[in-house]
């Protein structure tokens, strides 16, 4: 029997292997300057510097300790893994009712595309739809890119 692949994706429809957040990147980089900070600026601790450096080495520390909670716990703030465990289901995406359900309004008005994985899912298979943005995902793809853009 062939191993069964993990895929970071959250319940509610996101593939989280394509946010910076999901995939580790924004606990890696914030890791890495407080590392080079604490090596190659610690003397700002001692002088003014237009801002506090205390407050600035621990809001990295915060940040490279942080976690998506729905990747982490059990329990998400909206009530997506208890629904899908309830229906049986890997994802929100499984269910029919996922264009109009209010636990997804967040994901659907933040992350758009999730209705295009809905319809792959529909049509094809969660797994394929888990292949596919995997794929995206090494190519990548940052689900968050769409709301650079939006910014004005």
């Amino acid at each position: 029997m062939g191993e069964v692949k993990e895929y970071p994706y959250g319940v509610c429809g996101v593939y989280c292997g394509q946010c910076a957040s999901g995939n580790g990147r924004i606990r890696f980089f914030a890791k890495e300057l407080k590392r080079l900070t604490d090596v190659y600026l610690r003397w700002m601790e001692n002088v003014e510097v237009g801002f506090d450096y205390k407050e600035f080495r621990d809001g990295l520390r915060v940040i490279s300790d942080w976690r998506c909670n729905c990747l982490d716990t059990e329990d998400c703030h909206v009530g997506n893994k208890q629904c899908a465990r309830e229906k049986g289901l890997r994802s929100c995406l499984e269910c029919g009712e996922f264009p109009n359900c209010e636990r997804t309004e967040y994901q659907r008005g933040r992350y758009p595309f999730v209705l295009e994985g809905f319809a792959k899912v529909q049509s094809d298979s969660f797994e394929a739809w888990l292949e596919e943005e995997e794929r995206r995902a090494k190519a990548g793809v940052d689900m968050c890119a769409h709301l650079f853009t939006r910014q004005t």
